[in-house]
């Protein structure tokens, strides 16, 4: 089906919008879409094969209606080690011992049950969190398959939370059984990525990646960097990733918090410079879970995201089950609008460093494509792509002018539909793609005789990395 072209104002949303799809908005996908949102995300963690199909499904309804290209992505749950069944929730003081034990029932001997077997991955003196560090243990002794603690910080936890190791490196596949049967289901839905948790190396990616190749598929990977190890690879994964996401809750527990803003910035500008989009993702507006209106320190953070160069930015329990999902989706748009509108202004988005060296010449063509229309003013920057690559290589550049970009394949046009500034035209293949998409924007007033507008193509239409030409049209 074919899109209808955006239409430009001067000055629209750049940054985009990821939401989670829950109990609180999965019968609100065209409000979503209409408030803002660009991509939707499905957290495998929760809800059966059956309801997420449903979703794909009504967002893809969702989207022909709006004429809009959305972004669908599949966020698996890793081998995050949660505490099993318990008869009711626990809790514990400072200095009490605890025995944890995979398989484990704890109505029989008093001993923790765990969903995963990390009794010869620990050792003594490791740290273990529960609940995102709301309990704190230290390993004191393992014996066969239990691993005895002493708890550090007392609180409270039930079964299905989660448990953290940040001092230990859990080796092998990162990819559990419910993740291969959950990948397995993906690949028959209507998807355009696969969101990778817990990964450590570049390594783990590799089955993944060989999974959705073996089924003929062009759905992109993005992988979660959650870990310490995970930030002691940044380039290797990320070169080996379509995507990053910066997911600071597991993050946070895995490092520190005030790791966390280093090691996101350190994410993005190696990100960029491999043209790889980034994600912001954990309690970026948490407080509008139950009211109406972001905290100062919440409004600020979205804003810093968006100034540090973000592809998008991710919302989770906020649109999942917080009580206010349109109202929250349209506060982070009108913090995003405010922040780019400053960050134009004072010219301080600019430009990455090193862009071209060690990349394609379709890379070059991009950054020869940017400085021309910063040179003479260019009101848009249209760029035809085949597999997606142009656009997120003019994309990681952060120009002034409006991007749209178009593509003969339906799934590229979904999958750019979160990547920074992009506009994303679902076109015929063939030639003279450029003309026709300007002579629709000048009936539909988004363009003025005269103005200035910078092609970027490549002489063999339709041909992915085939990028050699910039053409510099006037209205």
């Amino acid at each position: 089906m074919r899109a209808v072209l955006p239409v430009l104002a001067t000055q629209y949303k750049k940054t985009k919008i990821i939401a989670t799809l829950g109990p609180a908005s999965e019968g609100k996908i065209e409000e979503l879409l209409l408030a803002g949102v660009n991509g939707i995300r499905l957290n495998f963690s929760h809800g059966t094969h059956a309801w997420h199909g449903a979703m794909i499904k009504k967002v893809r309804a969702a989207a022909r209606k709006l004429s809009r290209s959305v972004a669908i992505i599949q966020d698996l749950q890793g081998p995050k080690i949660l505490i099993a069944s318990l008869p009711e929730p626990m809790q514990v003081e400072k200095g009490q011992k605890l025995t944890m034990q995979y398989g484990a029932d704890y109505t029989q001997a008093g001993i923790i049950p765990i969903q995963y077997d990390f009794s010869r991955s620990v050792a003594v003196g490791q740290r273990l969190y529960i609940r995102d560090g709301a309990v704190i243990c230290e390993i004191t002794r393992v014996h066969g398959r239990k691993v005895e603690m002493v708890v550090k910080q007392g609180g409270k936890f039930s079964s299905n939370h989660g448990i953290n190791l940040p001092d230990t490196y859990i080796a092998g596949s990162k990819l559990v059984e419910k993740d291969i049967e959950d990948i397995r289901f993906g690949l028959t839905q209507d998807i355009d990525y696969i969101a990778q948790s817990f990964v450590q190396t570049a390594e783990d990616i590799a089955p993944l990646r060989e999974m959705i190749k073996r089924k003929g598929k062009n759905i992109k990977i993005i992988t979660k960097i959650e870990t310490a190890a995970a930030a002691e690879h940044l380039h290797e994964i990320i070169a080996a990733s379509d995507a990053v996401m910066i997911a600071r809750g597991d993050l946070a527990v895995e490092t520190s918090a005030e790791a966390v803003p280093i090691i996101g910035r350190q994410i993005i500008q190696i990100a960029r410079t491999m043209r790889t989009p980034v994600i912001m993702a954990t309690q970026m507006l948490e407080g509008m879970t139950s009211s109406m209106s972001p905290t100062r320190a919440e409004a600020n953070d979205v804003s810093t995201a968006v100034t540090l160069g973000v592809d998008a930015v991710m919302l989770s329990g906020e649109s999942a089950i917080g009580a206010y999902p349109i109202e929250t989706v349209a506060q982070m748009k009108r913090i995003i609008l405010i922040t780019e509108k400053y960050m134009f202004e004072s010219g301080t988005f600019g430009t990455v460093q090193d862009f071209t060296a060690g990349h394609s010449s379709g890379d070059a063509v991009s950054r020869a494509a940017q400085i021309l229309a910063e040179s003479v003013g260019a009101k848009l920057i249209l760029a035809e792509t085949a597999s997606g690559h142009t656009a997120r290589s003019i994309a990681a550049l952060r120009p002034s002018a409006a991007i749209i970009m178009a593509s003969p394949d339906l799934q590229v046009c979904n999958q750019l539909a979160i990547v920074w500034g992009s506009k994303p035209y679902k076109v015929l293949k063939g030639r003279y793609v450029s003309a026709g998409i300007m002579r629709t924007l000048l009936k539909i007033g988004a363009l003025k005789k005269g103005d200035f507008v910078v092609c970027i193509f490549g002489t063999h239409a339709g041909k992915s990395g085939a990028t050699d030409t910039v053409r510099l049209l006037v209205a």
